[in-house]
């Protein structure tokens, strides 16, 4: 059962929205982690003063590596879970429950949050390779994977106790659920809510899809 759970955020120049974010996570009474990823607006200084606990890389390092940084400094304290959320405002922290409610009751080890039950709202780019990485994580895991590329996400400590994480950049999501599936553990997933503005996506179609195949590659050769 989890009980004591904290919240990751890897953040790169959200001062627009990161400081809403904390404070409505820490109105829920939940410790609020921020890795800052270099960085060149107040991310960091509005965390800090909304009393987050801050990370900082002096230069941009990628999500993976924001994300390694963090569950490195979370597995030091007596949590049993941590929740991984973008700084971006897309992900609604009222799902949050859900989250939790499905881990205890189906012993899920990660739950991944699925957008794809209403793609209204998702730019057509993102909803076909979604759906294609899926696929390929799904294959690769055995396990059903309806939204392999969403970031919210919830991962018990026993998960990250017993695997190694490598990648720096966005693969890492696939990365999460590969080595969680070789390891063992089982994987679930519970509907979101995603709400997409105008914000540009900091994916690159072409590197990232580059860097997918290869973290692919790496995997399969290493199996």
């Amino acid at each position: 059962m989890i009980k004591n759970l904290c919240v990751l955020i890897p953040s790169y120049n959200e001062s627009k929205t990161i400081g809403r974010i904390i404070r409505h996570l820490k109105g829920r009474g939940l410790v609020v982690y921020v890795v800052d990823d270099g960085s060149i607006d107040d991310t960091a200084k509005i965390a800090e003063s909304e009393k987050a606990v801050v990370l900082k890389h002096r230069e941009n390092k990628g999500k993976g590596a924001s994300l390694i940084e963090g569950f490195r400094h979370v597995l030091k304290k007596n949590y049993d879970a941590v929740l991984v959320m973008d700084g971006d405002n897309q992900h609604d922290p009222s799902d949050i429950n859900n989250f939790v409610e499905e881990a205890n009751q189906t012993g899920a080890d990660m739950v991944i949050g699925n957008r794809m039950n209403d793609t209204s709202s998702m730019p057509y780019i993102r909803t076909v390779t979604n759906k294609w990485m899926s696929g390929i994580i799904s294959f690769l895991s055995g396990q059903r994977i309806l939204d392999s590329q969403c970031g919210f996400r919830l991962i018990k400590k026993e998960v990250l106790e017993k695997i190694e994480l490598e990648s720096s950049n966005y693969e890492i999501e696939s990365e999460l659920i590969l080595k969680a599936a070789r390891g063992g553990f089982k994987i679930g997933s519970v509907p979101i809510k995603t709400v997409y503005q105008n914000e540009k996506s900091r994916i690159n179609p072409f590197l990232d899809t580059i860097r997918f195949v290869r973290f692919m590659l790496k995997f399969l050769f290493e199996r």
